[in-house]
């Protein structure tokens, strides 16, 4: 099993005559399937697969990590770049009402409510529908094909990773804290272990590798792609997460998005050539 991963969009880039932005799209081919896991915040996945001479025709699925919007809200442009319907998996509450808390932040005068920022899918369903998308929302994995599964609800495990306390959803009149059941990464079996393709893994990169593994029956994970939300972790939970992948027998991890300045640097001193920034342009093989 041949896995190539090619990052369309990601904060950074590797490359000139790409566009950068905070968000991520990772265009994933296999010798069964090619699907899009997630589609970044704007057209910039859509243009740079232009730039980087990639065709996006054969994608037969898109999955979405989860419902914000750095990662649903470059969908429609990916869509109408398609041109042809998409079945998108995810889980039901990617059309939750999501919030971020920043207090004192005055992000605007004039809009009441002012410390929550509207974070959610930036347009509703039937607007996805109307370009294309045809959703598969459940909360149990989805076996695209034999070797590829998508993880379903994540459950939280360790005692170490935590959601941030900031990440929030408005349920009526009130805001209350977001436990992003729709945490969702991908996972494909190869003779080498485990790929991990991953979103945010708000839930914890741990608690995801390990459902991956229980979900697939393999006992090692080979590569670790996409983004780790280790952006807000402190030293100690960055050290366990390093722990246990070596344990795990990690020998790539490719950290995009929301890893953040000092995990990045913590993963590169711990797995030396094995890690690598996972920015936009960015082509892996497995």
């Amino acid at each position: 099993m041949t896995v190539r991963i090619t990052t369309l969009v990601e904060n950074t880039v590797s490359w000139a005559n790409l566009l950068g932005e905070w968000g991520l799209s990772m265009l994933v081919e296999t010798e069964e399937l090619t699907f899009l896991s997630d589609a970044g915040t704007t057209s910039a996945a859509a243009k740079n697969s232009v730039a980087l001479g990639v065709s996006l025709t054969g994608v037969d699925v898109v999955t979405i990590s989860h419902g914000h919007f750095d990662h649903m809200g470059g969908l429609i442009p990916l869509l109408q770049f398609i041109r042809k319907p998409v079945h998108v998996i995810g889980h039901p509450s990617i059309f939750d009402s999501k919030y971020a808390y920043h207090p004192g932040s005055k992000m605007c005068e004039y809009v009441d409510d002012s410390d929550y920022e509207y974070i959610g899918a930036p347009y509703s369903r039937e607007e996805y529908e109307r370009c294309g998308a045809r959703f598969v929302l459940g909360t149990d994995p989805v076996w695209l094909t034999d070797n590829v599964v998508t993880s379903g609800e994540v459950p939280v495990l360790t005692d170490y990773e935590t959601i941030d306390a900031m990440l929030l959803v408005k349920q009526g009149d009130e805001y209350v804290p977001d436990p992003l059941p729709d945490d969702l990464s991908v996972f494909i079996k190869t003779e080498k272990g485990l790929v991990v393709v991953l979103g945010c893994a708000h839930r914890g990169i741990i608690n995801h590798l390990w459902r991956g593994l229980e979900l697939t029956g393999l006992d090692r994970v080979y590569a670790v792609v996409g983004g780790t939300h280790l952006i807000a972790a402190d030293d100690a939970r960055i050290a366990e997460t390093i722990r246990e992948l070596k344990r795990l027998q990690v020998e790539v991890v490719a950290a995009s998005h929301c890893t953040g300045f000092k995990a990045a640097c913590a993963l590169s001193q711990a797995f030396g050539d094995a890690f690598q920034l996972n920015n936009a342009g960015t082509r892996l093989t497995f």
